[in-house]
């Protein structure tokens, strides 16, 4: 059974929120002050956060923002700020998805199901020949073959942000945009250092298998089919 944490201060909106997730099948837990949720985390886990935007305490974009220094959990935001939702999904806080307020019960639950969906396809088969390559993104564990490798938290995102689209070239300044959310200065170097950590750790996995490569002056790719050496 998946689990979905509630965060919302409206006690009726929360039950109701419960009871529909309950209903399809999903454990839930209900927070409604800004500053319970990060310790909450750090103590238990759930599959997937339901977050308010304005809570008191502490509001959902600082909430979003800390918790994706340590946590890849899926986050659907909640909001009656339509004008936040560019915010939410440049995802630059790394929010999964986001709902509107007045919303439908059933809207809802379908887009949990459809988040964690696509959390599950991220997490099984990505085909690398006849190899099969699984992201966990919960404890940031890679795997192949019946071997692992552990993963720091910016080492996994980079694979993850890589893997979701086969082939495509990101370049440095992308990938920096879309690993460090919090906007802090960093240098081309310092994603360069972390790909070639992370590269080294699936080469421990996958011997003879080179997933992602450097393309000159353009960034990073990552595809299973092409093996050969950059």
């Amino acid at each position: 059974m998946s689990h979905i944490l509630i965060v919302e201060d409206e006690l009726k909106l929360a039950r109701l929120q419960a009871d529909y997730l309950q209903n399809a099948g999903f454990g839930t837990d209900c927070l409604s002050n800004g500053l319970e949720v990060l310790p909450w985390l750090k103590a238990n886990h759930t599959d997937l956060i339901l977050l308010d935007l304005m809570l008191p305490g502490r509001d959902g974009l600082d909430i979003c923002r800390e918790l994706r220094s340590f946590s890849a959990v899926p986050i659907i935001m909640v909001t009656a700020r339509i004008e936040e939702i560019d915010r939410l999904l440049g995802l630059e806080l790394g929010a999964d998805d986001y709902i509107c307020k007045p919303f439908s019960p059933r809207e809802m639950v379908a887009r949990v199901k459809a988040v964690l969906r696509r959390l599950q396809t991220q997490t099984v088969d990505a085909a690398v020949g006849a190899l099969k390559l699984k992201l966990d993104p919960h404890s940031f564990r890679v795997s192949a073959e019946g071997r692992e490798a552990e993963l720091t938290l910016v080492e996994f995102q980079l694979l993850q942000v890589l893997y979701q689209q086969p082939g495509r070239i990101f370049s440095r300044s992308k990938l920096m945009d879309l690993i460090y959310q919090d906007q802090r200065i960093v240098s081309d170097r310092t994603i360069d250092s972390h790909i070639k950590k992370l590269r080294k750790k699936l080469a421990d996995i996958l011997p003879g298998q080179e997933l992602v490569h450097s393309v000159y002056g353009a960034g990073y790719r990552y595809d299973p089919q092409d093996k050969v050496g950059d």
